[in-house]
């Protein structure tokens, strides 16, 4: 089993910066990506961007390229979804996401996930 948790949510200003972990955990060896995804107005899950664990290569959703960053810590265990200048339109519940096999932008495609965490931009 795998156990993904996010922290580092809050309330912001707009033009501030976040700072977002995923912590996993368990039976991880296997897993090939970890990805950010956040709630949107429709409630559907939007991607914002994936980490291979193996080698740190990323990628983002197009329209998200260069907005935020996804890093891992040294001991592959934590990813980290950055973004130094917030608006008003971030602010959702953000989720980690999970997958040993397939690494997409598709929601569907991620078994494990965590709880989600909150991030509020005030204009």
């Amino acid at each position: 089993q795998v156990q993904l948790q996010e922290s580092g949510g809050g309330s912001v200003q707009a033009g501030g910066s976040l700072r977002l972990s995923c912590a996993h955990s368990g039976t991880t060896q296997s897993l090939r990506c970890v990805a950010w995804f956040r709630q949107t107005s429709a409630n559907e899950r939007e991607g914002i961007g994936l980490i291979y664990i193996r080698d740190g290569s990323t990628m983002y959703l197009n329209r998200k390229k260069g907005r935020f960053t996804i890093s891992q810590d040294e001991t592959k265990t934590t990813v980290f979804l950055e973004n130094d200048s917030l608006n008003p339109e971030d602010t959702s519940m953000y989720y980690c996401a999970a997958s040993a096999a397939l690494c997409t932008m598709n929601p569907t495609t991620y078994d494990y996930w965590g709880h989600g965490t909150q991030v509020t931009v005030d204009a």
